[in-house]
């Protein structure tokens, strides 16, 4: 069982990535809508890049993401020894 003093600190540093994950998620999406114009400039494949970088690259973004998130949690578990099984 965890003291206060770890709960505050536990949840404070849990906090704190969930924040830094979803202000990354908002940059990843709304930056490329942003910058979309000018990376439509560029096809691949017959595809605008800005097409591609809302279909497929913000996807991949939003994955990377959700592992890095979730490999933090698990270091923030370990360090305060409530890791599940």
């Amino acid at each position: 069982m965890l003291t206060k003093e770890q709960l505050s600190q536990y949840w404070g540093k849990v906090r704190s990535l969930t924040i830094i994950v979803l202000v990354l998620w908002a940059l990843v999406s709304y930056g490329a809508a942003i910058i979309a114009g000018f990376l439509n400039k560029i096809t691949i494949i017959g595809f605008p890049l800005g097409y591609y970088m809302g279909a497929q690259g913000s996807l991949i973004a939003f994955i990377v993401l959700l592992i890095v998130y979730n490999k933090k949690m698990d270091a923030i578990d370990d360090e305060f020894g409530v890791k599940e099984e």
